[in-house]
């Protein structure tokens, strides 16, 4: 509709008036949203219209042969922006796999670090708090020896997806290990983590109990007032919390703010 649009106004203008840059705008969204050959179809039938608003506009050229010459000339320009549009969806999916864990979704421990420690500067700066929460999968293992890897990935993948359900927008989840997980809770003080971090809980319980999996969750969660140590410190502390919930007896919460 796009593309028929802009020909139509493109045939109402006269040959006067180019119109090669509203072209780009159907091409560039097609093939941004579909893949490079549909932008190549559009390409083709773009360069078709722009052949036959020349002939039924009226423009007059030199030879006959010209009409031809210069819907090849455009349709290798359409061609040219397909081909940009695939290298940088290349390059978009090559930044989020980087990013991103391939089993869970969530984004990656390097990654992870790297938006924690700009919390940690903009928190320094403007003097607000933020948490850290370190989750463990309890009884993970006896998952993958009873059911299998298989179902051990759908718990992961689960558990993932259930923490984004039922934390903020703001929060940022990671897996950071191989039942591991790590949350950042920008600007979110000891009152605002409990109400958070005990909502989310909650929730995963739920889901785990929905799907019949036998596994609870160890979770310490550190709020830091003023941040002054670096990503690799902060996460060192909430893991060690995590792992003294573990260390007596589980399925439990622990929370300390420094």
């Amino acid at each position: 509709m796009l593309l028929c649009g802009v020909g139509f106004l493109d045939y109402l203008t006269g040959p006067e008036l180019s119109f090669s840059l509203f072209y780009l705008f159907p091409i560039a969204i097609l093939s941004w949203e579909t893949n490079s050959q549909a932008g190549i179809g559009i390409s083709f039938i773009s360069a078709c219209i722009w052949f036959a608003i020349d002939v039924l506009s009226g423009a007059h050229y030199s030879s006959p042969v010209i009409y031809f010459w210069n819907t090849m000339i455009r349709f290798g320009f359409f061609l040219l922006v397909v081909l940009l549009i695939k290298v940088a969806k290349a390059l978009e999916f090559e930044k989020r796999i980087a990013r991103t864990d391939y089993l869970t979704g969530a984004i990656n421990s390097r990654f992870f670090n790297e938006l924690l420690q700009m919390e940690i500067d903009r928190s320094s700066r403007y003097q607000h708090s933020l948490t850290i929460a370190f989750i463990d999968v309890d009884n993970f293992k006896s998952i993958n020896d009873q059911f299998g890897h298989s179902v051990g990935d759908k718990v992961l993948e689960t558990v993932a997806s259930a923490m984004q359900q039922h934390l903020r927008k703001t929060d940022v989840v990671a897996r950071v290990g191989g039942d591991e997980f790590a949350i950042l809770l920008p600007e979110a003080d000891m009152d605002v983590a409990q109400i958070v971090i005990s909502k989310m809980q909650n929730g995963l319980l739920n889901e785990m109990q929905v799907n019949h999996l036998p596994v609870t969750f160890s979770i310490g969660v550190m709020t830091f007032n003023i941040p002054t140590n670096s990503a690799d410190e902060m996460l060192n502390m909430a893991d060690k919390l995590m792992y003294s919930v573990k260390n007596h007896g589980k399925n439990n919460v622990s929370y300390v703010t420094d």
